[in-house]
């Protein structure tokens, strides 16, 4: 589905490559119906844990220290490995704008 289908997608990624996508309602977890900002087609995801509206997960697998992208751009790295449909957040990611940061 694509945002201008007319349809309300439960999630937006904003562009065809991210690795994460955010939630525009608060989604349980199970499957989810999405959608392209900047692309088409649909998007399916089997979520493995409830994500909050507004918040981030990952559209694919993600190994520990690679980059997350979104808006086709790295925004984070993540700190430990994170699967498909799981949450991303303040957990399992460090921002990638102070990437030489101290990471507790």
């Amino acid at each position: 589905m694509s945002v201008s289908d007319g349809r309300t997608p439960g999630f937006l990624a904003h562009r065809e490559g991210d690795s994460v996508a955010v939630a525009v309602v608060d989604l349980p977890a199970g499957p989810a119906d999405g959608g392209y900002l900047h692309g088409s087609g649909s998007l399916k995801v089997e979520l493995v844990e409830p994500v909050p509206l507004g918040h981030k997960f990952a559209l694919r697998d993600i190994e520990a220290g690679a980059d997350v992208v979104e808006y086709g751009a790295r925004v984070a790295i993540a700190t430990k490995g994170i699967r498909k449909g799981e949450h991303v957040h303040v957990h399992n990611v460090r921002s990638a704008r102070w990437q030489h940061s101290i990471v507790s």
